[in-house]
């Protein structure tokens, strides 16, 4: 054979190489987790390969690591591979697909350096005040990513339900701001990949849970975006979901196996009552509706029970937690999932992680009912149940202070009584101090809308948010006079933060910027909230009120060395309080200076106050 034929045959040999080098490339899809970290508490790593046909391979792992378990299902695309990292330190690791005792193709997989005492990690508590945000809707950072070639819901500002631009990039220029308003952590709305045909603003219905929407930013932004708030000394909470994804969902449109979500043959959407959940008259049936159910059409329901599900879910949250160095969760529709199987989940964050704190979304209207999630509830261990959920949202206080402070006069259950009978309930909780307490947020009505904008109202809704025990709460713009009417829609409650756009005619996030009423507004929030981030008092002290009387409410929150009197006027007119009643608490003291006006009150006989007006003071 000649020279030249030679070389042929090697060319043509080189070329098949290549092409059967690039097919068995391509064989694999998807990796998920795409990488991992060594040093985890639980050594066991689930990962999922996606490709075509790849069942059929037989797979090893390079550096003598151990496969535990292989799982396949009726889906030859799919293979669940576990391996055990014990004693394993960072590394590459090299997974090996064979047939027939020939490799097919190999794909790389990393494991990781954690952050130092990663697992130690603080997280939020009832020392910090939360900052609630629609990414959205709150600034447009980088106007190049508003629209995406790849994902159908393009950038419509004038569209109320569509995209309007807002960004990671937009949170990251305003965190001065931030900081400023005395707000010490952000919760955003879910920030993956939503790829729904319309409203996918709100990210509720997730297509890609290991990726940040591109119309957000990108993955690396997110990272930016802990790193630079943790330079402020500002934490970051992700709002997670596992009770369901988008209809767009990559997996949807390939199944991993049927019971991945449920009631994917029967359809049924929820019926939204919880109560059934703990009800032990209940029938099989409602139970049955309200777990498997969907939430609405386009979110199927993830099923918990399936353990490769609960892995995978489990395994993102903790994913999510190291790669971008996350402070904590709130968990969308917590209790909509399987109870055994979300108790699992945040047992395994937790145990991974001992001080990170889950506050979970039981929007129930009961205090019975809402403590029974709470980790360590008696509650709930009547029916030897333990949620392992460390917080819980006070959606009772919530329906409370959506109206007491329009009842200017006072009956037996009108008024402030209100909030007395709702702390009055507090021995249901197992912690108390860790619950969140909030006004609105963004599925509700805005409380300057169903406050008339009235800055008064505004400013005894925060002061109640600020003294009482739990997390506080605020929505972003409802402290520059933002309202909402949620009975027109949802995008009346989810506005544009004014001069987070190039070109907005008000720019509300400088000082200069402000109108006279916004200003109002802001800088009564930021002096509160500033002054409550050094109080402990507010923080972790107990708690005394009293029996509201002519619609006026006194409670004190105190520690062995701090004591701080919380007296709100809820009356149209002004009210003159004598003191003697509250010895039990003034004790010795002889006056109090109001943390805002920074006025002396003499506690020794009687105090004045404004209508529609509280004082919270420091006792000396």
């Amino acid at each position: 054979m000649s020279i030249k034929k030679i070389n042929q045959s090697i060319h043509r040999i080189t070329l098949l190489v290549l092409l059967f080098s690039a097919s068995a490339k391509a064989q694999i899809q998807k990796v998920e987790p795409p990488f991992w970290y060594a040093g985890m508490k639980n050594p066991e790593l689930q990962i999922m390969f996606y490709g075509k046909n790849i069942a059929q391979y037989e797979a090893s792992v390079s550096n003598n690591v151990v496969i535990k378990n292989v799982e396949k299902t009726e889906n030859p695309n799919y293979v669940f591979l576990t391996i055990d990292t014990q004693n394993l330190k960072a590394s590459e690791l090299f997974f090996s697909f064979k047939m027939k005792n020939k490799v097919a193709f190999t794909q790389k997989y990393s494991l990781k350096e954690r952050r130092a005492n990663s697992a130690d990690r603080k997280s939020y508590d009832a020392s910090d005040m939360i900052y609630l945000i629609m990414p959205d809707r709150f600034a447009n950072g980088n106007p190049k990513n508003d629209s995406n070639a790849s994902l159908t819901d393009k950038e419509n500002r004038k569209d109320p339900s569509g995209r309007h631009g807002g960004d990671i990039e937009g949170i990251i220029k305003n965190l001065d701001y931030i900081a400023a308003l005395g707000a010490t952590t952000i919760w955003n709305t879910p920030l993956n990949e939503d790829n729904d045909k319309q409203h996918s603003y709100h990210t509720y219905a997730q297509s890609d849970v290991y990726k940040i929407d591109p119309r957000y930013g990108t993955n690396e932004d997110y990272v930016r975006l802990a790193a630079e708030m943790h330079k402020k000394n500002m934490k970051l909470v992700m709002d997670y979901v596992t009770n369901h994804w988008g209809i767009t969902h990559w997996m949807m449109q390939d199944l991993p196996t049927k019971s991945w979500f449920n009631r994917i043959d029967n359809y049924a959407q929820t019926h939204h009552r919880r109560e059934v959940i703990t009800d032990i008259h209940a029938s099989k049936t409602d139970k049955e509706i309200c777990l498997d159910g969907w939430f609405v059409p386009s979110m199927p329901d993830l099923n918990l029970r399936n353990p490769l599900v609960a892995k995978y879910l489990t395994q993102n949250a903790i994913w999510w937690i190291e790669y971008a160095n996350l402070d904590g969760f709130r968990v969308d529709t917590y209790n909509y999932s399987d109870p055994t199987a979300m108790a699992n989940w945040a047992k395994s964050v937790t145990d991974e992680y001992p001080n990170f704190n889950i506050v979970g979304e039981i929007w129930m209207h009961n205090q019975a009912q809402l403590a029974y999630w709470q980790k360590d509830s008696k509650i709930g261990a009547i029916q030897n149940y333990n949620s392992n959920l460390p917080s819980v949202m006070d959606f009772t206080l919530q329906d409370q202070i959506g109206s007491a402070f329009n009842e200017d006069e006072a009956t037996w259950d009108n008024g402030m009584i209100k909030f007395y009978n709702n702390f009055a309930l507090d021995y249901l909780y197992p912690n108390p101090n860790n619950i969140l307490v909030f006004a609105e947020n963004h599925d509700t009505n805005r409380i300057n809308d169903g406050y008339k904008y009235d800055v008064a109202k505004y400013k005894l809704v925060m002061t109640l948010l600020a003294t009482v025990r739990g997390i506080p709460q605020l929505y972003y713009g409802s402290e520059i006079g933002m309202g909402g009417d949620k009975s027109k829609g949802d995008g009346g409650i989810r506005q544009d933060f004014p001069g987070g756009w190039i070109g907005d005619k008000n720019n509300a996030f400088t000082k200069e910027g402000r109108t006279e009423l916004q200003a109002q507004y802001f800088d009564f929030t930021s002096k509160l909230f500033n002054w409550r981030k050094s109080n402990e008092a507010v923080h972790f002290g107990k708690m005394t009120h009293y029996i509201p009387e002519n619609n006026i409410y006194v409670y004190f929150r105190y520690t062995a060395t701090k004591t701080v009197m919380v007296v709100f006027n809820n009356n149209a007119k002004p009210q003159t309080i004598k003191t003697d009643r509250f010895k039990e608490n003034i004790k010795n003291y002889k006056s109090g200076k109001d943390v805002i006006t920074e006025k002396t009150f003499d506690l020794t006989s009687e105090i004045t106050l404004e209508p529609k007006s509280a004082v919270v003071l420091e006792l000396n």
